[in-house]
C-alpha cells in the first residue's frame, strides 16, 4: 500500500509514519506534504497514492481547500488536533478521523477499514463505490481579499458570473460587483447546478436573474436578465434544450 501523508508540523508527520511502519512493515510512505499549495501539485503531477493521511489545519489554510482545487478520487484518514471538522472531513472520501495524538489501536482500526474496502473490490472499483456515497459539496462562499484582510461574499448575494478580458467576476445582489481567483470553468465545477447554468463561455447565470427568454435567430436563445442588471445573454444552438431542461420547460 502506497500511502501520501499530509502534515504541516513536521514531528507529528515523523510519529505518524513510524507508527503506520510498526502497523504495516511493507507500507510505502510516498512523501510528507506540509502545505495546501504543495498537495495541490504533488496530486496534479504524480500518480495517486493508495491511501492519504490527512492533517485539517496546514500551515496555509484547511486541507478541505485541496478539494476546491482538484479532484481527488483516493481513500482519506484525517488526522486532526480539533473535532469540529469531522462532518465536513466524512464530506470527502473520509475513511475515518483520529483526533491527535494518534493512538496505534486506532489507527491500526482505522487500516482494517480500508482493507475490508479493498478486500471486496479493485481500487478503481473503491473510487468509484466512494464517489457514489459522496454527498455534493457545492461551493456555499468565497473568501476575497479586502484592504488588509479578507472578506465573505456568499453564493446566495450573486445574481451571475461574468468573464471579461479573462478575468472572472461576480454580479451581486445590491449592484456592485467582485472580482474572483478563479476560471469560469472551475467555477461551473463548483457551483449547485440546480441554480446555476453555464449559458456561454461568458456567462454563468442564476435561476432567479432571468426576467424572460426570446427566441433567437438559427434556434439560439437569448436570455433577458432582470431589469436592475440589464444584460442580454445569447445561448447557443446547442446548449437551448439544456437551457428549457434546467427551466423545466421539458
Amino acid at each position: 500500500m502506497n500511502i501520501l501523508i499530509i502534515e504541516d508540523e513536521r514531528p507529528n508527520a515523523e510519529r505518524l509514519k513510524r507508527l503506520i511502519i510498526s502497523i504495516r512493515s511493507q507500507v510505502k510512505i510516498l512523501g510528507i506534504l506540509e502545505t495546501v499549495k504543495d498537495s495541490i501539485e504533488w496530486l496534479q503531477i504524480n500518480d495517486s497514492p493508495d491511501l492519504i493521511m490527512m492533517d485539517v489545519k496546514l500551515s496555509d489554510g484547511l486541507s478541505f481547500e485541496i478539494f476546491d482545487k482538484i479532484k481527488v478520487d483516493v481513500p482519506i484518514i484525517f488526522t486532526t488536533a480539533y473535532d469540529e471538522f469531522a462532518i465536513k472531513a466524512f464530506k470527502q472520501y473520509s475513511i475515518d478521523y483520529l483526533l491527535k495524538p494518534v493512538e496505534k489501536d486506532e489507527l491500526s482500526l482505522a487500516f482494517k477499514k480500508f482493507d475490508i474496502i479493498a478486500s471486496k473490490v479493485d481500487q478503481n472499483a473503491i473510487t468509484r463505490l466512494l464517489s457514489d456515497f459522496r454527498p455534493k459539496n457545492y461551493r456555499t462562499r468565497f473568501l476575497l481579499p479586502y484592504r488588509d484582510g479578507f472578506k465573505t461574499v456568499l453564493v446566495t448575494d450573486i445574481v451571475f458570473f461574468f468573464s471579461e478580458l479573462k478575468i472572472t467576476k461576480a454580479k451581486l445582489l445590491n449592484g456592485t460587483q467582485e472580482t474572483l481567483p478563479l476560471t469560469m470553468d472551475e467555477l461551473e465545477q463548483q457551483l449547485d447546478p440546480s441554480l446555476f447554468f453555464r449559458a456561454n463561455r461568458q456567462f454563468i447565470i442564476h435561476i432567479d436573474s432571468i426576467e424572460q427568454i426570446y427566441n433567437y435567430f438559427n434556434n439560439k436563445l437569448k436570455i433577458q436578465l432582470k431589469k436592475n442588471y440589464d444584460v442580454e445573454v445569447i445561448v447557443s444552438r446547442e446548449k437551448a434544450p439544456l437551457l428549457k431542461t434546467w427551466l423545466g420547460y421539458d
